[in-house]
Formats: C-alpha cells, sequence, structure tokens
C-alpha cells in the first residue's frame, strides 16, 4: 500500500528524536545531527537528480543508442516509482512532483524559445527544444519543500492571507514570461514580498525544542542552495546560458533573484497541500 501522510522515515525518526544524550552539549551536537538528517531527507529527490547529472557527464558514452537526455528522463520516473513503491515518499508529494513537472515544462518551453538557456543533446522524449527530465529539476523543488514542512513540522506566524500569496505567486510567474516584452516589474515585487512576508516567522522542530527564523530568510537560503544546484547542472553540460556557450563558468548571481522569486512560487503552490499552521508555542 502506498504511503498517504507518513512514510518509512516516520518511524526511524521517531527512534532518534526519542534518543536523549547524557550531556547538555552532546543534545545540542544531536540537535545539529537530527536537523541534518531531515533536511537530507528532504533533499532525496533533489539529490537523486543531481547525482544522474553528474554520473551521465562522467560516465554516459556519447555514441550510447539511447540518449543521455532520455536516460535521465526514464531514470527519474523509475525513482519516483520506486521511491512511491517503498513508501520513502507520500502520495500528496508525488501529485506536488507532478505540478511542478507541468509548470516547470511550460516555463522551458518558453525561456529555450526566447534563448534564455540552451539544451543541445538530442532526445526522444522532449516537447519543442526542451526534454522531459527537465520538468523534473523544478519538481525536485517542490519536492523538497513538501518534504520538508512535514519532516520538520514546521509552523508559521504571521502568514500573510493567502488570497494575496495567490495574487503574488502568479505576478511572479507572469513576470517570468512578460519581463522579455515590457519593463520588469521584479523590483516592485521583491518590495511586495518584502511587504506580506517581511513579518512571518516560520517555527521548526529539529529535534524537541521548537526554533524559527524568518520566513524570507528561508526563502533566500533556500534560493542559494538551489543556484548552487543550477552550478552543478550547466557544469555537467545537460543546459547551458548564454555566457557559458564558449566554456562552463559561474551561472551569474543575477540568477539568484530568479531562483529566490521561484521559490516563492514553489512555496504558495506547496501550501496548497500543507496549509500553514500556526506555531503551538510560540516564543520557544
Amino acid at each position: 500500500m502506498l504511503a498517504t501522510t507518513q512514510t518509512r522515515l516516520h518511524a526511524i525518526r521517531i527512534r532518534l528524536e526519542n534518543y536523549t544524550p547524557r550531556k547538555a552539549s552532546h543534545r545540542i551536537l544531536w540537535e545539529f545531527f537530527l536537523f541534518g538528517f531531515k533536511q537530507g531527507w528532504a533533499c532525496l529527490f533533489g539529490g537523486c537528480m543531481v547525482s544522474l547529472l553528474l554520473l551521465t557527464k562522467w560516465l554516459w558514452p556519447p555514441d550510447a543508442p539511447l540518449p543521455r537526455y532520455d536516460f535521465i528522463f526514464l531514470a527519474a520516473i523509475t525513482i519516483q516509482a520506486a521511491l512511491l513503491l517503498l513508501r520513502l515518499e507520500t502520495v500528496r508529494e508525488a501529485k506536488i512532483i507532478f505540478i511542478f513537472h507541468v509548470v516547470g515544462t511550460v516555463m522551458e518551453l518558453f525561456k529555450t524559445d526566447v534563448g534564455s538557456w540552451t539544451y543541445l543533446e538530442r532526445s526522444f522524449f522532449h516537447i519543442a527544444h526542451v526534454p522531459l527530465f527537465s520538468g523534473f529539476m523544478y519538481a525536485a523543488i517542490g519536492s523538497y519543500l513538501a518534504r520538508v514542512t512535514r519532516i520538520l513540522d514546521m509552523r508559521y506566524a504571521d502568514y500573510p492571507d493567502k488570497r494575496l500569496t495567490i495574487l503574488l505567486g502568479i505576478l511572479i510567474y507572469v513576470n517570468f514570461f512578460t519581463h522579455h516584452f515590457v519593463p520588469d516589474a521584479r523590483g516592485f515585487i521583491f518590495l511586495l514580498v518584502g511587504v506580506l512576508f517581511g513579518p512571518t516567522w516560520v517555527y521548526y522542530k529539529p529535534y524537541r525544542t521548537w526554533r524559527r527564523m524568518p520566513l524570507v530568510v528561508g526563502f533566500g537560503l533556500v534560493a542559494f542552495f538551489i543556484w548552487l544546484a543550477e552550478n552543478i547542472g550547466t557544469f555537467t553540460t545537460v543546459w547551458f546560458y548564454p555566457h557559458q556557450a564558449h566554456g562552463w563558468e559561474m551561472v551569474r548571481f543575477g540568477k539568484y533573484g530568479s531562483w529566490f522569486l521561484l521559490m516563492i512560487i514553489s512555496f504558495i503552490l506547496v501550501s496548497f497541500v500543507h496549509p500553514p499552521r500556526r506555531p503551538e508555542k510560540p516564543g520557544k
């Protein structure tokens, strides 16, 4: 039977959380370990995708009958099926991955058409210039957000009106397309993000104590790691930007702002599956 609310991790997580180190200093280290363990578990699908990119760069023969892009696409589907069948991912999280795949593929179709980035290798599974595995790169973000929300039992104080967050998400998504033809509204959008989410604090529970941080800081940290992952992606030559046409170099940091905004869209989409909850014990 597929997992609906809890994965196989749940029992392991409970055992780890029930362990009590004898010394206070060891409890701090144990909490730090649990935080890293839970973050790693939340990154499971994304980590698998990045591993596929690296392994195929180093090991995939260029003359293989099956194109590299198609292998990545089929491997991503296989990984997703395995996660579900082994109850390492919930059905709800799989639905999020599908939604993100669709949303991401639509953006890819437009962005590759206007030359924002390029896929050069051949493939059977593609739409126009876009190989179908690319949607899974966006899905990995949605998978992470859905899993980390559940695993760290995230709660939110001073969360904005959900209707306003939906309007913000639509505005961000539309601007990704329209800024090629009309003035970029990104500065105004950043201002709106500050107004809506600036007062919001996210509460999370790595071990037994509630920790908190400004939600905007959380957005920024996740966006930074996505930017680092994108550098790995372009290093593997799966796709590249115009400034990388003559050799790999770091993705320009200006893309960080784009990932920050895309993170917010992702967060808003995930909020439909994991509705924001208030903290049980604010201030602790």
